[in-house]
């Protein structure tokens, strides 16, 4: 099997695991990673993360254009703006988990770090989340807006929507998009209990530990 099989593979195996315990539903949700000759593979636009057929996955080459597979996901711009300003980009993931959704509604939520830091795993692999503001689904001031940050941030939290995660490959993009799930899971869990959450030495202890991009 070539790579770019064994990639096809992986991505649909990923995104059924997902669908299958409940993080993205319908039809919602997309997916993308590099091929070796620095193209990209994505998951079609409406189609189900559960039902993802790996001989229709949208094939673009290194230029950007599609050279295969069905029409891709609406949200495009959202992925390129990744890839465009992060060089270790290797993969993105975009999900409606309900958990992260429901934080990026409350008031008090900060922009600049979304996430609390109730556990050392959403620090170590997401760095600081950024909320964006609300956009209409496949609005490309969305991309425009992650382009503004520079590269500086792994993940985004689009409010009202979902998580946009970016990794190394499919598989550390995967395994982030769903500790930020479980993060928000967390604080939702928590809200109004007064959990207690790492202290400030606690974060920077672990972001030195881990090497995470932080005083961004």
């Amino acid at each position: 099997m070539s790579s770019e099989a064994r990639l096809r593979e992986q991505i649909c195996l990923l995104a059924k695991s997902m669908f299958d315990r409940g993080l993205t539903g319908g039809s919602t949700g997309n997916i993308s990673a590099r091929t070796d000759d620095g193209g990209l593979l994505v998951s079609p636009t409406g189609t189900s993360f559960g039902r993802l057929d790996p001989g229709r996955l949208s094939r673009f080459d290194a230029q950007g254009t599609l050279i295969g597979g069905d029409k891709p996901t609406k949200e495009m711009p959202l992925h390129s703006a990744f890839y465009d300003t992060r060089s270790t980009a290797g993969a993105v993931v975009h999900l409606h988990s309900c958990h992260s959704v429901a934080l990026s509604m409350m008031p008090d939520v900060d922009e600049d770090n979304f996430l609390p830091p109730l556990t050392p795993y959403g620090i170590m692999k997401l760095g600081k989340v950024k909320l964006l503001p609300f956009f209409l689904p496949g609005d490309p001031a969305m991309g425009e807006a992650v382009r503004g940050l520079a590269g500086k941030r792994s993940a985004v939290m689009l409010a009202n929507h979902g998580p946009v995660v970016a990794g190394k490959d499919v598989e550390a993009a995967c395994n982030a998009v769903e500790e930020l799930e479980d993060t928000a899971r967390l604080a939702m869990l928590t809200r109004g209990l007064s959990p207690r959450a790492l202290t400030d030495d606690q974060v920077r202890a672990v972001v030195m530990k881990f090497d995470v991009e932080w005083d961004v």
